[in-house]
């Protein structure tokens, strides 16, 4: 006769489970997230989608930025690559999704030829929260002594959508450590987008498409819009791209877009002048990715936007 103490062993379908108390319940599963944002060896957070992979944040101590590599398309490819087809070598800083910006204090981040760089310092967060899940990341911008120039917190996150279509919000907060910091005149950043080599309107004969009904880099270089669409073959049978989007709170908004034939686009926030940047007084920015199937029409790529324009602009934490 087994006797109750405390707790009881419960013979069940001939193994052992024990229970705390008498009348207690076995606890119930709770439902497992499609989205998780999972930790990997060598600096990296893989994005995966009911356990496969659609995106991957490199942030190791070795490289000049942080940057997403792959990003996935519904076809199971990546929509993005490495570097310029055509010229790696002088462009190795295309990495696929990234930020950064050409000028902070005179400070060239842009390019890998001097030794600025984005140095990560540590993840802070790392939420799943059933079809979208997000990290948070601290970021210090080094100038070629060491200096910090701004500080940066970082919000990534993937929601998903249908049909194997999904959204990447990058939330990016920078300040300087003390006084002043300036984002100086230029096209270059503060994100960018290397797309792959086969959806370049160059080498796979994609197409590139404003919210304005522009086409191509002629009639979008340097052009304010709320979105620009990339799209193109990815495989002999497949069309996919991705809309970059600017959120209407963003400073200067819309902002001009860099593009380019040869598979490039971006966002120019300080085309048309310097910004400075103050202590206490955080830059917040919001951009938004969509991965989609086909080349939408504009009307379905504008609904999109507006959904993405009613989201908010975050206050990351100040730890």
């Amino acid at each position: 006769m087994v006797r109750e103490l405390g707790a009881m062993v419960v013979l069940l379908c001939g193994g052992l489970a024990l229970a705390g108390e008498v009348g207690s319940e076995i606890p119930q599963p709770k439902p497992v997230p499609r989205m998780q944002a999972v930790p990997q060896p060598y600096d990296q957070v893989s994005f995966q989608r009911d356990g496969q992979e659609i995106a991957r944040y490199h942030f190791g101590p070795t490289l000049k930025r942080p940057f997403i590599f792959p990003v996935i398309g519904p076809a199971g490819r990546s929509l993005t690559r490495m570097g310029h087809p055509r010229d790696p070598q002088t462009h190795s800083h295309h990495n696929s999704v990234w930020i950064t910006h050409q000028s902070v204090d005179g400070v060239n981040f842009w390019e890998d030829r001097g030794k600025a760089r984005i140095a990560h310092q540590r993840i802070e967060a790392f939420e799943d929260l059933g079809d979208t899940a997000w990290m948070i990341s601290l970021n210090h911008w080094l100038d070629e002594s060491g200096k910090v120039l701004l500080i940066e917190r970082r919000r990534t996150q993937i929601e998903l959508l249908d049909a194997g279509q999904w959204m990447l919000y990058i939330d990016v907060q920078l300040q300087p450590p003390a006084g002043t910091a300036t984002l100086g005149k230029t096209a270059f950043g503060p994100i960018g987008v290397r797309m792959a080599k086969t959806i370049g309107v160059n080498d796979g004969g994609g197409m590139i498409r404003n919210s304005e009904g522009a086409v191509n880099e002629k009639a979008i270089f340097w052009k304010p819009a709320k979105w620009v669409d990339y799209s193109g073959p990815i495989t002999s049978k497949a069309i996919e791209g991705i809309t970059l989007m600017d959120h209407p709170a963003n400073p200067n908004f819309p902002n001009a877009y860099h593009v380019r034939a040869d598979g490039w686009m971006g966002i120019s926030l300080t085309l048309n002048g310097p910004m400075m940047i103050e202590v206490g007084k955080p830059l917040r920015l919001r951009y938004g990715l969509y991965i989609h199937a086909g080349r939408p029409e504009l009307s379905e790529i504008q609904k999109r936007w507006e959904l993405f324009a009613k989201t908010d602009l975050l206050a990351l934490p100040r730890k």
